[in-house]
């Protein structure tokens, strides 16, 4: 007897050879719309913050600072890089 192998989803989901077979009938029978599927994908990448793909900008922080922005970032749930943009929008008066 051939043991089954089973594969696994990105969600986690469990598929066994019977799904795949399942699954390859309902294709076969047309009965999958391509462009309903694609459009179920998420986009792939991090979304935008602004009008166009952001730049990474590399910056030196003395130990102090880096403390106070990552306890800033922690108490306000949120990342040190979204606390450095916010402080940089107030600071240079930018939207």
């Amino acid at each position: 007897m051939t043991e089954r192998k089973t594969y696994t989803t990105r969600t986690g989901k469990v598929l066994t050879d019977a799904d795949i077979e399942a699954i390859a009938d309902e294709v076969e029978q047309g009965d999958y719309d391509v462009e309903v599927l694609m459009s179920r994908r998420r986009p792939r990448g991090r979304p935008m913050i602004g009008d166009a793909p952001s730049e990474v900008v590399p910056v030196r922080l003395d130990p102090a600072l880096r403390h106070a922005v990552e306890a800033r970032a922690e108490a306000d749930h949120t990342t040190a890089s979204d606390i450095i943009r916010q402080a940089l929008k107030r600071f240079l008066e930018v939207a």
